[in-house]
């Protein structure tokens, strides 16, 4: 792995609260069941999903989300049409259908995931973005790609972040990403994702992170009680009113957090 791949210190055992709210083991076994339903519904329409309006396929990604025991909350205003650069800090694998629920778009992921069993064909059906991480050569042509889907009008979903964060803490925008945007001349969009426990504080629950394995986190979120997702849809940067993709990193990175460095992130996880 290159050194110059973003890193999150967030670990399962140092950051994921273990006294959350359980519910009983057949409620998560009928949640995952649910969720295996709506994937494979999803699955076989995905031939015909240039055909298929953006409203339902926003209900579908909220379905899922839902079927996990996650309630949601989306706040903002509805994101432009035509080409548009969706970004969202990152901490859970229920970021990817709650940030299509936004707007439907092409995902940026790492170029590892094209190699998984089973969801590396899916994704690659579904039009996904790779990028791959350890040659940074391979970066302008990712741009350039980006580019080009954002000029025929089509919509890109990235977490600049590059890793996920368990959300008590946030990774920096890196930039890259921004420079297809502004060779474009199309909007960004910036989203904010939260989760909140039944007490309405942070819950990190729902954080993939470190050495956590996909099966433990989808056992560990429909295992949960009271976990609500937050989604802030903040107000689109339109083209032109920034110069460079610095300047326009910092405008779509959520408050609290310090300037960028380089780099493009991708990648769903980790």
């Amino acid at each position: 792995m290159s050194v110059w791949l973003p890193g999150a210190p967030c670990t399962p055992r140092g950051c994921v609260d273990r006294t959350a709210s359980a519910a009983a083991p057949p409620l998560a076994v009928l949640r995952l069941a649910a969720v295996g339903l709506l994937l494979l519904a999803g699955t076989a329409l995905l031939p015909f999903g240039r055909w298929i309006p953006a409203g339902p396929v926003r209900r579908w990604c909220r379905w899922i989300v839902r079927a996990t025991g996650v309630r949601i909350r989306v706040a903002g205003a509805a994101p432009p049409t035509g080409g548009l650069l969706l970004v969202a800090n990152h901490i859970s694998w229920l970021d990817i259908p709650l940030l299509a629920a936004v707007r439907p778009a092409r995902l940026l992921a790492k170029a590892e995931i094209r190699r998984w069993p089973v969801a590396g064909a899916l994704a690659d059906r579904a039009g996904v973005l790779f990028i791959d991480r350890d040659r940074l050569r391979a970066l302008p042509d990712t741009v350039a790609a980006l580019t080009a889907v954002l000029r025929a009008g089509g919509a890109v979903a990235a977490f600049p972040e590059g890793s996920t964060w368990c959300g008590r803490a946030r990774g920096e925008f890196r930039r890259a990403v921004f420079q297809a945007a502004l060779d474009a001349g199309v909007p960004v969009q910036p989203v904010r994702i939260r989760y909140r426990n039944g007490r309405g504080g942070p819950a990190t629950v729902p954080a993939f992170v470190g050495d956590d394995t996909l099966l433990a986190s989808l056992w560990r979120v429909a295992s949960a009680r009271g976990v609500t997702a937050e989604v802030e849809v903040a107000g689109a940067v339109p083209p032109g009113r920034h110069a460079d993709r610095r300047s326009l990193a910092r405008a779509a990175q959520p408050p609290g957090v310090p300037g960028t460095r380089g780099g493009l992130a991708g990648g769903h996880h980790k």
